[in-house]
């Protein structure tokens, strides 16, 4: 099977140090991604000029995406990511998500038509965190401090196992937004993500049942895919009840498409940061 052409999105929000370190994990990749796509929040200058300071030693082309800060509309960017994206394949990480080098790898091999691909997050204590914004080429080992007890286990890299486990692991791993991997076609299907969702969450949650509705299953990548998650305070969670409840609306009707999506964003020359 021919490895499908994979857009790596990654979204941030005024946080450079810490994009600055996935993106190098990103330029280390054992098989480097088509494009990478920097989907940004609103973020102020520093963030523009690291891009700009980066952008010639991306092995790939590396994309600025911008919209202004209105709140946490992060369905709204990764929707801008999905309409500039010119690979066929989407997986999506948050900017605070280290990659072990053979992230793009795991992701391309376990890649299957009518599959979306949910992936693992290992979360780093503040001193764990601190020594990879330190020195973001020494990456932690299953075995290394600062490490959840069970979480370590997801930091074991093993590519035959990968195929054994991608579906009798749906039922132990939650859908997490910031490790997941779409055909760009069944995005486009079911209009992307739903942005009448702002604040935090569930918008991942919704977007896979909508995808299930159409069609698409789901299956989850262990022993590979891996990400560090960097540390910090959780994200406010005022608009969490109004969120679940269009959840609950989408399960309840059986929706496939988004009523605020992608569709929105085509053309979308005016989201996009000038190179």
């Amino acid at each position: 099977m021919t490895p499908p052409r994979l857009s790596l999105t990654i979204t941030t929000y005024e946080r450079p140090e810490a994009l600055e370190a996935v993106l190098r994990s990103c330029f280390a990749q054992q098989t480097a991604p088509f494009e990478i796509l920097v989907a940004d929040d609103g973020s102020s200058e520093p963030t523009r000029a690291l891009l700009d300071r980066l952008r010639c030693e991306a092995p790939v082309p590396l994309r600025h995406l911008w919209q202004p800060h209105r709140g946490f509309r992060l369905t709204r960017l990764r929707n801008l990511a999905i309409a500039a994206a010119q690979g066929d394949y989407l997986v999506f990480v948050d900017g605070d998500m280290v990659l072990h080098p053979s992230f793009v790898a795991d992701h391309c091999r376990l890649a299957r038509r009518g599959w979306y691909t949910q992936g693992v997050r290992i979360a780093l204590d503040p001193p764990a965190t601190k020594r990879l914004l330190d020195l973001p080429s020494r990456q932690p080992r299953p075995w290394s401090s600062g490490l959840g007890l069970l979480r370590r286990l997801y930091g074991l890299h093993a590519p035959a196992l990968q195929p054994v486990l991608r579906r009798a692991a749906n039922g132990c791993i939650a859908i997490k937004g910031c490790n997941q991997g779409f055909w760009r076609d069944d995005l486009l299907a079911v209009n992307g993500f739903e942005e009448a969702i702002e604040g935090w969450g569930p918008e991942d949650k919704e977007l896979c049942a909508r995808l299930r509705h159409q069609g698409v299953r789901r299956q989850t990548l262990l022993c590979g895919g891996i990400a560090w998650h960097l540390a910090h305070p959780p994200a406010p969670r005022t608009r969490h009840a109004a969120n679940q409840q269009l959840l609950q609306q989408t399960l309840a009707a059986r929706r496939r498409r988004a009523t605020r999506g992608v569709d929105a964003h085509f053309p979308q020359a005016e989201t996009s940061q000038p190179s």
